[in-house]
Parts: C-alpha cells; structure tokens; sequence
C-alpha cells in the first residue's frame, strides 16, 4: 500500500480493509501477506495473471475461506470471522464469475424474491408484487436501469448472456451494498453483448464503493480510478490506472511489453486486446 494512497484516503475513508492476509492450503501459500484498503466510492480493480491469488482473495474477503494470518475490517469493524450471509447484511455483496441465477425465474420474480428478503419481508416474496408498493417500484427502478424491463417475465434460462450478468448485478444491488465486488462480469459475454453491460456496469451508483476483478483491460482502464496487481499471491504493485499502465513490472509479468519479454500474451490498455489471463 502505497503512502501516499493511505494518507489520502486515512482510516475514515476507507471502508474495506485487508490486513496481512495470508492463506495457506498445505504446503501452498495462495495469499502472501496481502494488504488492500478500499476506499470510500472508489472503482478499484484487483487485476493479476492466471494463478496470481485473486479468487482466493476474494473468498477470504466474502467469508469463503478464513484466513491463516491476517484480518479484514468493514467500515471500522472486524468480520474476519463472519460467514458470507453475515457480511451481505453488513453491506457487501459478490457478484460470480459463474452465474448464480434461478433458471425457472423470470428477471421479475428473482428481483422481487431478493428485495423482498432484503426488506425482511422473505416469507411473503411469493403474494403478488401489488401487496407492496415498495417491492413493486423497487423492482421497477432496478429492471429499468439494468435494462432488463422487456424481458422482466421471460425465464432467466431463455435470457441471452449479457442480461443474465445484468440480472446478476442487479440482484446485488438490490440488497442496496456499500461495497461490491463484481468477479468478471463480462466473462463469457458475446462482443455483441457487452457493450451494454459496460455501460451499467460504469454506470454503477457512485455512493457503492466497488472492486472489481477482471481480465478485460478495456473495461479495466476505462472503470477503475485505483488498481491493485497480484502475483503468485503476492502484491506486485498498485496505484493509479496510469501508473500501473507504465510500470515496467507489470508490462513484464501481466500486460507482457517488459523489455526483453518474450509472446505477447496480453495487450496494454488501448490497444483493444482482452487479457485472457
């Protein structure tokens, strides 16, 4: 963590802290003595190349997996121990690399069921959305800014990739997050499809504070106002997107233009390529 990042953003901004993680499978340490701090409304990208520790970086964050070593504070608070459905109702929530959706549900009924349980009203989710006026318009707010009101009552199965990821964050942001961490979301997102998907995604309220995990550098470089670098569980380096763009071990290890570097495996931001890494 960078000094002056830390004195800017200070402990009163910061609303999701990682101290000296670390996470040992065996003989295996997947988290090195990993330290991040998220400030407060800021677009943070966790970015590395395959293997560089972020899934498990994330699960220590959502209660998966409990540390080793190491502690993570939310808003001032210790949830190191906490399980995931704990930390939701403190205010952070996960998107999947993977969607996680009801296929037999329509965009409609999915939303309705999560506000519902939100609102503490989840025995009830199931009475027609007339009953609540709050439920209803709800709903109505989030299938129109996740562009997802013409097909509200077609089933998830039948919905092309995109709106399934768009259905994905908007059910996230129905249990109304102050941090959210989107996992790839346009993983496995047709081209023509994703266009809108970024949209919303850049188009996130700016009161959510966001870290994001992605292989796309378009969307990367065009999100993020800080960005972090794992390797080998290991924290590279972070700073600003133009930092981390010019910095000659990231060109080396992830982006692939350090000098002497052999295969260009992944391409600079601008330079249209998506990193598959």
């Amino acid at each position: 963590m960078s000094a002056e990042h830390t004195l800017q953003g200070g402990a009163a901004g910061t609303v999701l802290s990682a101290q000296g993680l670390v996470m040992r499978f065996g003989g295996i340490t997947a988290t090195n003595n990993v330290t991040l701090n998220l400030q407060r409304g800021a677009r943070h990208a966790l970015i590395g190349p395959n293997g560089a520790g972020k899934t498990t970086l994330i699960n220590l964050l959502t209660g998966v997996l409990q540390p080793t070593e190491g502690r993570i504070m939310l808003e001032g608070q210790d949830i190191t121990t906490l399980a995931p459905h704990q930390r939701v109702n403190r205010g952070m929530v996960r998107t999947f690399q993977i969607n996680q959706l009801f296929d037999s549900l329509t965009p409609l009924q999915t939303l309705s069921l999560t506000v519902s349980q939100h609102l503490g009203l989840g025995t009830k989710w199931w009475q027609p959305l007339g009953r609540s006026r709050e439920v209803t318009e709800r709903c109505a707010r989030l299938l129109a800014q996740f562009h997802l009101t013409e097909v509200m009552n077609q089933p998830t199965r039948v919905l092309a990739y995109g709106k399934r990821r768009l259905l994905e964050i908007a059910i996230a942001l129905a249990c109304e997050p102050r941090v959210l961490l989107l996992d790839e979301p346009v993983a496995g997102v047709p081209a023509g499809e994703r266009e809108e998907l970024l949209q919303t995604v850049a188009a996130l309220p700016a009161h959510v504070s966001v870290l994001l995990i992605e292989h796309d550098m378009d969307l990367v470089f065009s999100f993020a106002n800080f960005m972090t670098v794992l390797v080998n569980g290991t924290l590279l380096t972070e700073g600003p997107p133009e930092q981390i763009a010019n910095d000659p071990q990231v060109k080396a290890v992830y982006l692939g233009h350090g000098e002497g570097g052999e295969g260009n495996a992944h391409e600079a931001p601008g330079a249209g390529g998506t990193s598959n890494g």
